[in-house]
């Protein structure tokens, strides 16, 4: 591939983009929404210890928000769209070849996705300075926003290669990405209630009485105390052991359906930040605690008994748990780069000249 050939069709691209009024106003339109979300943002975090890790994650997670529903559109008829204009057989004829024809309108596609990240940079200081967001994590979740818009652009690029309408293709290009944005937690919730596991709780009650002070009997182990002054004297009379059986969801066998999804990669990719509880402060590591406990599997024999002592149980703060799962952030970028690379790959395919099968009702000239 040539280099200068590429950077040609990306300015031609690039050029066709930035004539258009609409291409502004939809700019202009981000920025005020990301004003409006940056105002609520510091509204709704300024109680936090760290109030700019919050809202850093917030305008990160709307910028990737807005990017999925907006490059689709940008990027869903990049091929087809010259096709049906007729400018795609004059760039054909030239010494450019198919790939690189297919790689430029990838990479304008892309930089017209980090676009609207150009214009979050602002508010992304802003909650930078303002609220002490950590380096690394700012570096981390920037990163890997960028990829996944390069993912989503290549995605559209691919399929406006693949089918012969504009239309399609971007239909066909929200699909895909609904699926990872929303199929994967439809996909994930459905399944983990589908996979079912038997669980037993065993549990037995006491019966007690009141002694002549009106004290109440004390635990066996127990002693008295000023917080709690049991009478020793007196017998908890113990009921029976009973047994009930039901069915847990087992989510922690369907997790790895969260794996692909755009915004879990995010929060799963990027450093987590915890107060001094261990409780996360960002939303990247709040949506990273919930994706982790995931896999944590139910406890599948429960037992209470009144008879006994009450043993408060430790349970592990969010940053423990995630010190100790798995993560898959990695696993799933995987997934969406050999998704993307496969179907550019196709529409490579369906594009070179000469061809030797097109979609039906495809324009040549």
């Amino acid at each position: 591939m040539s280099a200068s050939r590429i950077g040609t069709i990306v300015r031609l691209e690039l050029t066709q983009r930035t004539r258009s009024l609409a291409w502004f106003v939809l700019l202009g339109v981000f920025a005020v929404l990301l004003i409006i979300v940056t105002v609520l943002s510091f509204a709704a975090w300024g109680f936090a210890e760290e109030p700019g890790s919050a809202i850093f994650s917030t305008i990160v997670y709307i910028t990737l928000l807005l990017v999925v529903l907006v490059s689709p559109t940008l990027s869903g008829n990049a091929v087809n769209g010259d096709r049906d204009a007729a400018t795609l057989a004059p760039v054909q004829v030239t010494l450019a070849t198919t790939g690189e024809i297919i790689a430029g309108k990838f990479l304008a596609a892309w930089i017209t996705g980090l676009a609207f990240v150009a214009v979050s940079v602002p508010f992304l200081l802003i909650a930078t300075i303002g609220g002490g967001a950590d380096p690394l994590t700012v570096l981390v979740s920037l990163v890997i926003l960028v990829i996944e818009i390069g993912v989503i652009s290549a995605v559209g690029v691919a399929l406006s290669g693949i089918l012969a309408r504009p239309l399609f293709s971007v239909a066909s290009t929200y699909l895909v990405v609904a699926a990872l944005v929303i199929g994967t937690l439809i996909a994930f919730a459905l399944s983990g209630y589908t996979v079912r596991s038997e669980a037993t709780n065993s549990y037995r009650s006491y019966d007690v009485g009141t002694g002549a002070s009106g004290s109440f009997p004390c635990f066996p182990g127990e002693e008295p105390s000023a917080d709690y002054p049991c009478d020793p004297e007196l017998e908890i009379e113990c009921g029976d052991w009973q047994t009930d059986t039901y069915e847990v969801p087992r989510f922690d066998r369907v997790w790895w359906m969260l794996a692909p999804n755009p915004f879990v990669i995010l929060a799963d990719a990027t450093p987590s930040r915890f107060d001094e509880s261990g409780y996360p402060v960002d939303l990247f590591g709040q949506i990273k605690t919930g994706v982790r406990q995931a896999q944590q599997p139910p406890d599948l024999e429960t037992r209470w008994d009144d008879c006994a002592p009450l043993v408060m149980e430790d349970y592990p703060t969010p940053e423990e748990m995630i010190d100790g799962s798995t993560p898959s952030w990695f696993v799933g970028l995987a997934l969406q780069v050999v998704l993307a690379a496969g179907l550019l790959w196709w529409a490579w395919a369906r594009t070179r000249t000469p061809a030797r099968q097109l979609p039906p009702g495809t324009r040549i000239a």
